[in-house]
């Protein structure tokens, strides 16, 4: 059994890894809540239930889990179990730039935050296989990074930058599960910008979503980072992440903290 260990404000980044391991390993051989926990099922009897039979317990660490008192129960008794049994792999996985707790310092992470999901996810894969989790030419720094802040459940804030250097690229597409016309967006102080909607696009870990497109005539800069507001006119918006285009027919994902 794989357990997937995080809070739900994580889920937007911790789903689509989800959905790519139930394409691999089936859905049955995996516990994450949104499936694992039905209506009527006791959360502490099955959560029990998927720890009792983990073989791969992957601890999603954020500022957010690590506030999470139920997330802190179950790494916290599976550190201690994987300690003396063998057969367990305790595993973090960093989502955000989060202070890793001193007692992990000694646990190679795999980093989402620093190296990207696509690359996280592989490296999650291989740990399970029981792959090297080296890939020479694959793993790669990700200058941009991204960082939401929800103000309410109709608006929210999404700011990002480059880290290191400039990035002449400033094509975003926001993934939402929304309808088009049930999000207003606009950019700070930009004039010239390019936008559309897109619906059903199908991501390269399967997940299916809409996306909101968003081009400005300038670069993405450490300095000078663009700056989005989505508000609802209707339901409360459902965020997916944000993709990044890097050439004329490829889109990537990065890191993304908050929400």
């Amino acid at each position: 059994m794989i357990f997937f260990s995080h809070t739900s404000a994580d889920k937007p980044l911790v789903e689509p890894i989800a959905i790519q391991f139930s394409n691999v390993f089936g859905k049955e051989n995996i516990f994450y809540d949104s499936w694992s926990i039905q209506p009527g099922d006791g959360i502490i009897d099955k959560m029990s239930e998927g720890m009792s039979k983990c073989k791969f317990f992957f601890f999603f660490v954020s500022k957010k889990s690590l506030d999470s008192r139920m997330v802190q129960l179950e790494w916290q008794n599976m550190l201690m179990r994987a300690s003396s049994n063998m057969d367990i792999k305790f595993i973090p996985v960093k989502l955000d730039d989060c202070m890793m707790p001193a007692i992990l310092l000694q646990t190679l992470y795999i980093d989402v935050y620093g190296k990207g999901l696509e690359f996280a996810t592989r490296q999650m894969i291989d740990v399970v296989n029981g792959n090297n989790t080296f890939q020479s030419g694959i793993q790669k720094f990700e200058n941009v990074r991204g960082e939401v802040h929800k103000v309410n459940d109709n608006e929210i804030k999404l700011t990002i930058r480059a880290i290191s250097y400039a990035e002449p690229i400033s094509r975003y597409a926001i993934l939402v599960s929304n309808n088009e016309g049930e999000v207003k967006y606009s950019v700070l102080g930009e004039n010239m910008i390019e936008t559309g909607f897109n619906k059903e696009i199908q991501l390269n870990n399967g997940f299916v979503t809409n996306a909101i497109y968003i081009g400005i005539n300038r670069s993405t800069t450490p300095s000078f980072p663009v700056e989005i507001t989505l508000k609802s006119t209707s339901v409360p918006i459902s965020f997916n992440g944000v993709l990044r285009q890097v050439s004329q027919s490829e889109w990537i994902s990065f890191p993304i903290t908050g929400i």
